[in-house]
């Protein structure tokens, strides 16, 4: 059997209908990880549609318990050969938001599949249920052309908390490291950088959340009596903010920002476009730091955003000068960056420039920042691979924009991690008409047939070092 009959598996399988009526089962289950009232269903997703599967491929599938008061189980599944050259190690989620029933256009059912032309309507068809679908039938392919072995072992973890913020899962994975240890991460999630382009990321951006705060008085106090002698806690914290990012979106506050943009990173974002889709807003021209191209700016810098601004009521405004004025604010930011002392920063900044009326407040953990080396054996052989399979170059991105809890991973289990994601950008996840394209799927169902097909090869042994 041959890597091209794994392929033309891959193909049957989504045309001949086997991939959809998969799909359509697992969205059935309304996975809502917000919603304690589902605890049942997510436990469901895992015993009653993935184990089995799992089961075909000849996985064995255990519950790994969650150490977190009210977090969902874990599933971990191990497919185990003699003379495996390395082990692989999978992730993916079976949660979803809320299905926001009711809000899909034309009386769509977020818990059906339904097809409309290349558009598969369904909540978790982008996010995550198609995507580890997609890559469990692929698995099958290769298995069936290859007689049953892959030349390798194959870890999968699937946890049923990741739209909550994945409580439990560095625990877990701290707990469970030696039954987790392996040479290499795979999964996918995310969006490509566009529909029709073929995508390899090899980490994510990091993220941290903070609060600023100004309280001035216990109360407000009327403006004609007082405007002119009462400083304003919304003009304060204004300026406080324009102190570290101007009225251009560039981060002035320097030592937030990462020293340098490596030469490899910048070379393997040459020729890679973000937005321009038909559902995408148009972007800022000169928004950000000056000097770098948009991709840069979102891929390989870090950006300061104010997610929320407070003073006084805005629904209900008096003549009064408020007493006090808050702001949600937030970084997002790559490797290189000093985030360990993001803080502390800028709380000396907003010191140095004379805001020390200003409260600097810690909102929510910190999500690491990775980023494997681009020109790393494992990269090369993924993005061969799905060159070979799909006939177009795959974008490699560094990192995503976004925030994935790529750290335990990389970090915690200290892996080189790989990411091939089967969504677009526009297909509306974690909102009403969530959506999967088709046309997507089917190529990457032959992409990840011929990567597990590769994974079997002498070049991945070689990429072992």
């Amino acid at each position: 059997m041959t890597r091209a009959q794994a392929l033309d598996g891959a193909r049957h399988a989504f045309d001949d209908g086997r991939f959809e009526a998969l799909l359509a089962q697992g969205v059935a289950y309304a996975t809502e990880s917000q919603n304690p009232a589902q605890a049942p269903v997510l436990q469901a997703y895992l015993d009653e549609f993935l184990q089995p599967r799992l089961e075909s491929l000849g996985f064995t599938c255990r519950r790994l318990d969650n150490p977190v008061p009210g977090g969902h189980a874990f599933m971990l599944a191990e497919r185990r050969e003699p003379g495996a050259a390395f082990t692989l190690l999978s992730y993916g989620h079976g949660d979803v938001v809320r299905g926001q029933a009711g809000q899909w256009r034309d009386g769509l059912d977020p818990w059906q599949l339904t097809v409309r032309g290349d558009r598969w309507y369904g909540r978790g068809t982008a996010d995550n249920k198609g995507q580890h679908c997609i890559n469990l039938v692929a698995l099958e392919q290769v298995l069936a052309a290859r007689q049953g072995r892959l030349g390798y072992d194959l870890l999968l973890l699937v946890e049923m908390g990741e739209e909550t913020g994945s409580p439990g899962l560095r625990e877990v994975c701290r707990e469970h490291a030696r039954a987790l240890r392996a040479d290499l991460f795979l999964a996918s999630d995310g969006p490509r950088v566009a529909a029709e382009r073929p995508t390899l990321f090899l980490g994510s951006r990091g993220g941290v959340n903070f609060d600023l705060r100004v309280q001035l008085r216990p109360g407000a106090y009327h403006s004609g009596n007082w405007g002119g002698l009462l400083s304003n806690p919304g003009i304060r914290l204004a300026h406080a903010i324009a102190s570290l990012v101007d009225a251009r979106g560039r981060i002035t506050a320097r030592a937030l920002v990462p020293k340098e943009l490596p030469a490899n990173v910048r070379a393997a974002l040459r020729g890679i476009e973000v937005g321009g889709g038909a559902d995408d807003p148009e972007i800022d021209a000169g928004w950000g730091e000056p000097g770098l191209s948009p991709t840069e700016r979102v891929i390989g810098w870090n950006s300061l955003e104010v997610l929320a601004f407070k003073t006084g009521n805005p629904d209900a405004p008096v003549n009064a000068i408020p007493g006090q004025a808050h702001a949600n604010c937030q970084i997002r930011y790559v490797v290189g960056s000093d985030s360990d002392r993001f803080l502390e920063h800028i709380r000396a900044h907003l010191d140095a420039h004379g805001f020390s009326d200003v409260e600097v407040l810690p909102n929510g953990p910190r999500m690491e920042a990775t980023r494997l080396d681009p020109d790393n054996a494992w990269v090369r052989l993924a993005l061969g691979s799905i060159e070979r399979s799909t006939g177009k170059a795959p974008a490699l991105l560094p990192n995503l924009g976004g925030t994935l809890p790529n750290d335990i991973f990389a970090r915690d289990l200290g892996l080189p991690t790989l990411w091939v994601p089967h969504s677009y950008p526009a297909s509306a996840q974690h909102a009403p008409d969530e959506h999967l394209l088709g046309s997507v799927a089917r190529e990457a169902l032959q992409a990840m047939a011929g990567l597990f097909w590769d994974l079997g090869e002498a070049e991945a042994r070689a990429a072992l070092g």
